[in-house]
């Protein structure tokens, strides 16, 4: 289990776990509380409670050394979505970045042919740092249980209806 998975886990157990957690990815980092508090933009006595006292980190702290351990990983997030679905599918795709508010993200693609292709190209996109995943409703309740990241649905009603009334007219002909 990567380093990140292990801290959000301990932080769901119990304080001890999140403590015990955080020194052993420390230690493994070879990092020191100031090192982290630094990367992760947190006060070193917050960060130094939670390390060797019963202080539970707020969610924002929590995210905020999350990032900083993926950093330190050299897995910084990538700022782009994962879309994972057929080559003729990513044919027909045309934006590759999306502007939500004022930040642009990117589209990054990964053709997969199979249902395992897919569950593969999930986790190597989880692993480039993706912020998300859009995937084909076949694999998407699988990748849910398997990234930590959200994960969209494609829903195709114009193209199933269009395939519906293209398979009736071959099966008059």
């Amino acid at each position: 289990m990567d380093k990140t998975n292990r801290l959000m886990r301990a932080a769901m157990d119990s304080d001890d776990a999140f403590r015990v957690a955080l020194g052993e990815v420390l230690d493994v980092l070879g990092m020191t509380v100031q090192d982290l508090a630094k990367k992760a933009s947190v006060s070193p006595s917050t960060l130094y409670k939670m390390a060797n006292e019963d202080r539970s980190p707020s969610l924002q702290v929590l995210r905020k050394i999350v990032r900083a351990v993926r950093e330190a990983e050299g897995l910084k997030a990538g700022n782009f979505i994962a879309l994972i679905v057929t080559r003729q599918v990513l044919d027909e795709v045309v934006e590759r970045s999306v502007k939500i508010g004022d930040e642009i993200v990117r589209v990054r693609e990964y053709p997969a042919a199979t249902v395992e292709d897919a569950i593969v190209a999930a986790i190597r996109a989880e692993r480039d740092g993706a912020v998300a995943v859009v995937c084909a409703p076949i694999v998407s309740p699988t990748i849910e249980k398997i990234l930590n990241i959200p994960i969209a649905t494609i829903v195709p009603k114009d193209s199933v209806t269009e395939a519906i009334k293209l398979a009736a007219r071959k099966s008059k002909a």
